[in-house]
């Protein structure tokens, strides 16, 4: 299998699960319940779900007024980006 097929399958995966524990927080915070933390949905973002969790963020209205969300993964997504450029580049992928 190459190298740009895993990544595809890869960030699919982790923006599918992105979007999915977006939903799970904003339910929960909705429920009163016991929230996903801020910590490990900045991870979820950071490995490559960012993409996935930006738009459920703005579909869902959630952390939307949060300036941690709101700016640090856009600039995630553009560092992802440039890394995959780089990776393109150098024909890593």
């Amino acid at each position: 299998m190459k190298a740009v097929t895993i990544l595809a399958f890869y960030i699919l995966i982790v923006n599918i699960l992105a979007s999915a524990v977006t939903v799970i927080d904003k339910n929960a915070a909705k429920k009163h319940r016991r929230r996903v933390r801020e910590r490990d949905l900045m991870l979820i973002s950071a490995v490559g779900g960012s993409v996935g969790m930006f738009i459920t963020m703005k579909v869902i209205h959630h952390k939307t007024k949060h300036p941690k969300f709101m700016i640090g993964i856009p600039v995630m997504i553009v560092l992802q980006l440039i890394l995959i450029a780089v990776l393109k580049y150098f024909s890593v992928i």
